[in-house]
C-alpha cells in the first residue's frame, strides 16, 4: 500500500489558516490595527475603498521593522511576542500568534513599506497569494505602510460571499470603534472612498466616547470606578435615558483588549433592574485591570472571549459597581456593602419598632360653601325625608335620553361595516370595544394605528403625494461619521418618502421636514429608527422599499404605551381602521380584529 499523508504545502496551510483568522476585510483591519497598536504606534490611519475588498490600507508611526524582520513577519507562527509556551500565560499584548500577515499574505496582494526610527532607508516587500515578487530597499517614513488589495482575489468562492458593501464596512467600523475606545490615548482616524468617517485626535477616555458616539452623550455618562487586590474596574456608563433598543453601544475590555462575556452582561443589567424598561439595553464602556495569570485569553481564534478564574465573584464586583455609580448619582438610591459583597437595601421589616396607621377623621357631608341655615334646613330634609321615590323622577333625566342607535351602520367603499354612532369602550387601556349588528368587535389600538399610518404612507406613495411637513425650527442633529455616511447613501429614498435633509459636517445633520401624515412624531427618532433598520438589514432599501419603510415608521408611531384616549379619538380609530384595505391584520399579519358574533354572546346567558 502507498504512503497517502503528505504535508500540505505553506501556501494551501495559509489558505487553511486564514479561513479561520481571516473571515472579512474588517478581520485585516482588526489584525493590522492590532499589530500596529503591538508596535506603540501614538497615530494611526485606516484608509478603506469599496469596503474593504479593493484597499485596506494602515499607516502607523510605530517602531517599524528591520528587513530581515519584514521578511520574517509573514512566516507562519512567526511572532516577536512567545518564546515558551509559559509566556501565553502573561501576554500583554495583542497579536501574538503570528499567523495573521501570512494568512492575508496567502489570499490577497500584500505591499510593505516600513523603515525603523534609527534607519535612515526602509524595506518595501510585495507578497501575491503568498509569494514574495519583490523586495527593495526604499526611502519611506518611520513606521510602517500596509496596503492589503483584492481580498480572497484567489478565492473566488470566499469572495463571492461577502456582503454588500454596507454591511462589510459596518464591520470595519466595529472593530474600528473597539480600538479606538480601548486606546483613547492614540490618534485614529478613518477614511473610506476618500470620505472622512472619524478624525479622533488623543484624548480622556470620556472625550474619546463622546467623539464617537456623539454629543449627546455629553451629559449622560455616569463614572464607574472600584478597585479591590485583584481586579479593578473602571469607566462610564449610560444614564438610563440613553438605554436603546439595540444592544449595540455595549463594551468590555480587559487590559486594554475587547472582550464578549453574556455573564458579566446580565451582571449590569441587574444593576439597572426596575430603572429601564426589560426590552431595552444599557450602554456601558467598562475597563477591566486585572493581572495575566487570572484570566486565559487563548481559547478563541479572535481573542474576544476570556476566561476568569474567579468569575462569579467578578459578578458580584460588577453589578455592585455599576449599583454604586447609579446610586451616586442619584439615579437610585444610595447601596452599602456587607461583608461578602453583595447588596443590601433597607427595609422597614428588619424595625423593631411596629407602627400603625393614623386614623383620619372626616366628615363626610361638610360642604364649605354652605351658611348655616343651608346646614340646617339641609338636616331637616334629610330627616324628615323617607325612601320612597319621587314620582315622575325620569324627568329629570329626559335630557339625557340615548340618542344612539346600537345597530346603525354603513358600509365603506370597500364593503366593510362602518359603525358611525356606536359607542365605543376602551378596556384595559389596549383594546376599542363597539358593536356592530352582528355582534361584538374588539379591535387592538397598536396594531390598528399601524395599519392605518402604513396605509396612509402607501396610498400617498402610489399617488406621489407624499409630502414634506417643514419644522417651525430646523432640528440639528449630532452623528458619529458612520452613521452620516449610511444616511447619505439612502439620502435620494428619504427625500422620496417626505424628508428634507441636510448634511452640514461629516458628524451633523439638519433635519428641516418630515412626511406630513408623520407630523406629530419626533424627527430625531424617525430617523434613527430607520437608520438602525437599514444598519440591521440592508436589504430593506432594496426590495419593495417603499412597503418596507411604510411598516417600519407604521410600527414606531403606532402608540406604544397604553394610555386612555378620549372617546373622539377611539371613534376616529375605529373609522379610520374600517375604511383600511385590509383592517384585520397589520403588514406583517398580526390580528387586528376579533369578532363575536350575536349568537356566541346569547350563549353566554342560555
Amino acid at each position: 500500500m502507498s504512503d497517502i499523508i503528505q504535508l500540505l504545502p505553506d501556501s494551501v496551510a495559509n489558505q487553511i489558516a486564514a479561513g479561520e483568522v481571516i473571515q472579512r476585510p474588517a478581520s485585516v483591519v482588526k489584525e493590522l490595527v492590532e499589530n500596529a497598536l503591538d508596535a506603540e504606534a501614538d497615530s494611526i490611519i485606516v484608509n478603506i475603498k469599496d469596503a474593504g475588498k479593493t484597499l485596506i490600507q494602515i499607516i502607523d508611526n510605530g517602531k517599524g521593522m528591520s528587513e530581515t524582520d519584514a521578511r520574517m513577519a509573514f512566516e507562519r507562527h512567526a511572532t516577536s511576542k512567545i518564546r515558551l509556551a509559559e509566556d501565553l500565560f502573561t501576554i500583554q499584548t495583542m497579536g501574538f500568534r503570528g499567523e495573521a500577515l501570512a494568512s492575508i499574505a496567502a489570499v490577497a496582494d500584500v505591499e510593505l513599506k516600513t523603515k525603523p526610527y534609527e534607519s535612515e532607508l526602509g524595506t518595501y516587500i510585495h507578497i501575491k497569494g503568498s509569494s514574495v515578487t519583490e523586495q527593495e530597499t526604499v526611502s519611506t517614513d518611520s513606521g510602517s505602510n500596509f496596503s492589503v488589495k483584492n481580498l480572497f482575489f484567489n478565492i473566488p468562492a470566499r469572495r463571492k460571499f461577502l456582503k454588500k458593501d454596507s454591511t462589510e464596512f459596518n464591520h470595519i467600523v466595529t472593530e474600528f470603534k473597539k480600538v479606538a475606545l480601548a486606546h483613547p490615548e492614540i490618534r485614529m482616524d478613518l477614511f473610506h472612498n476618500e470620505n472622512i468617517i472619524y478624525k479622533l485626535p488623543s484624548a480622556t477616555l470620556i472625550q474619546r466616547i463622546i467623539s464617537v458616539f456623539g454629543k449627546s452623550y455629553q451629559k449622560n455618562l455616569v463614572a464607574v470606578n472600584s478597585k479591590t487586590s485583584i481586579l479593578n474596574i473602571n469607566g462610564y456608563i449610560g444614564t438610563p435615558g440613553t438605554a436603546k433598543k439595540r444592544n449595540d453601544e455595549q463594551y468590555f475590555f480587559v487590559n486594554k483588549r475587547f472582550m464578549k462575556h453574556p455573564y458579566f452582561y446580565k451582571a449590569v443589567l441587574l444593576a439597572y433592574d426596575q430603572i429601564i424598561r426589560p426590552d431595552m439595553h444599557p450602554s456601558f464602556f467598562l475597563y477591566f485591570d486585572i493581572a495575566p495569570e487570572h484570566i486565559d485569553i487563548n481559547i478563541h481564534p479572535a481573542k474576544i472571549q476570556i476566561n476568569f478564574d474567579d468569575s462569579q465573584g467578578i459578578f458580584q464586583l460588577l453589578r455592585a459597581s455599576v449599583r454604586q455609580a447609579l446610586g451616586r448619582s442619584n439615579i437610585v438610591p444610595s447601596i452599602d456593602f456587607d461583608t461578602d459583597g453583595s447588596i443590601e437595601m433597607p427595609y422597614i421589616g428588619k424595625n423593631t419598632h411596629s407602627y400603625s396607621e393614623p386614623d383620619i377623621k372626616t366628615k363626610n357631608n361638610y360642604n364649605p360653601f354652605e351658611d348655616e341655615d343651608s346646614k340646617a334646613s339641609s338636616f331637616i330634609l334629610r330627616k324628615n325625608s323617607n325612601k320612597r321615590i319621587p314620582d315622575n323622577w325620569d324627568v329629570l333625566y329626559k335630557d339625557f335620553e340615548s340618542k344612539i342607535n346600537f345597530d346603525d351602520e354603513s358600509t365603506s367603499p370597500n364593503g366593510q361595516v362602518l359603525p358611525h354612532y356606536t359607542p365605543v369602550f376602551q378596556f384595559k387601556k389596549k383594546y376599542v370595544i363597539t358593536s356592530i349588528s352582528s355582534g361584538i368587535i374588539i379591535i387592538n389600538i397598536t396594531r390598528a394605528q399601524e395599519r392605518i399610518i402604513f396605509e396612509q404612507f402607501i396610498t400617498a406613495a402610489q399617488t406621489g403625494k407624499i409630502h414634506s411637513q417643514q419644522l417651525v425650527y430646523p432640528l440639528e442633529i449630532q452623528m458619529n461619521g458612520t452613521d452620516i455616511n449610511y444616511l447619505k447613501s439612502f439620502e435620494t429614498i428619504l427625500e422620496n418618502i417626505g424628508f428634507t435633509i441636510k448634511f452640514d459636517s461629516f458628524d451633523k445633520l439638519i433635519i428641516e421636514g418630515i412626511p406630513g401624515f408623520l407630523r406629530d412624531s419626533n424627527p430625531k427618532e424617525l430617523i434613527e429608527t430607520i437608520l438602525i433598520q437599514i444598519k440591521d438589514d440592508p436589504e430593506l432599501i432594496s426590495e419593495n422599499t417603499n412597503e418596507n419603510i411604510a411598516e417600519l415608521l407604521a410600527k414606531k408611531n403606532s402608540m406604544s404605551f397604553a394610555k386612555v384616549l378620549a372617546e373622539e379619538e377611539l371613534q376616529h380609530l375605529v373609522n379610520s381602521l374600517l375604511t383600511c384595505r385590509n383592517p384585520n391584520y397589520t403588514n406583517d399579519g398580526r390580528k387586528i380584529i376579533h369578532k363575536i358574533n350575536t349568537d356566541a354572546v346569547d350563549k353566554f346567558f342560555s
